[in-house]
């Protein structure tokens, strides 16, 4: 599928370019998937729990919050960078799926959300909400369709910093009761 799309988008990629791409007959792709919005709904879900497990790995929690949350950082970005092409379709692809494709996309950035939330929870001087995990998620996302944007997608070790920084600010200067 990654592949696929990678060479016509998603609205110009049919069900001949996906099989041949993964070698498969249409009869095996139909008995997985319904349609193609049904394949990369799948293709998104497992890349992105595959995105959490790296992200969840490379926290030490012997490590102050702020250092893990740098290793997390730094692994989730590069675990994006191996792959410009999933990277693209994770990022920008399902976007074409409409309201199914934003449902799973929220669904994962909560997870996201969650783990930061988790990461800073009970730090002495972090102030993190559900509300505030969830604007670093779409500060970070914000920052990686940028160099999806200007074809840095190899690059995104350089967010680490600006990614990082935006975590310690929000979760240091947070309000804990979410209002201004």
């Amino acid at each position: 599928m990654t592949k696929a799309l990678a060479a016509k988008g998603y609205a110009d990629t049919t069900i001949a370019d996906i099989v041949r791409e993964a070698a498969v007959s249409r009869r095996s792709f139909y008995e997985h998937f319904a349609t193609k919005a049904d394949c990369l709904l799948a293709l998104y879900e497992a890349a992105s729990e595959q995105a959490l497990v790296v992200l969840i790995g490379a926290v030490d929690p012997l490590q102050p919050w702020q250092t893990q949350v740098e290793h997390a950082v730094t692994a989730y970005l590069d675990f994006l960078a191996e792959d410009p092409a999933l990277l693209k379709t994770l990022f920008v692809e399902i976007l074409g799926l409409g309201l199914p494709g934003l449902a799973v996309r929220r669904k994962v950035n909560a997870q996201i959300a969650g783990f930061i939330l988790a990461a800073t929870v009970g730090e002495q001087g972090a102030r993190l909400t559900p509300e505030l995990a969830m604007t670093v998620v779409g500060g970070i996302n914000e920052l990686i369709l940028q160099a999806v944007e200007e074809e840095r997608s190899t690059d995104l070790r350089r967010l680490v910093e600006p990614a990082t920084q935006l975590i310690r600010a929000v979760a240091l200067n947070g309000l804990a009761d979410g209002s201004a």
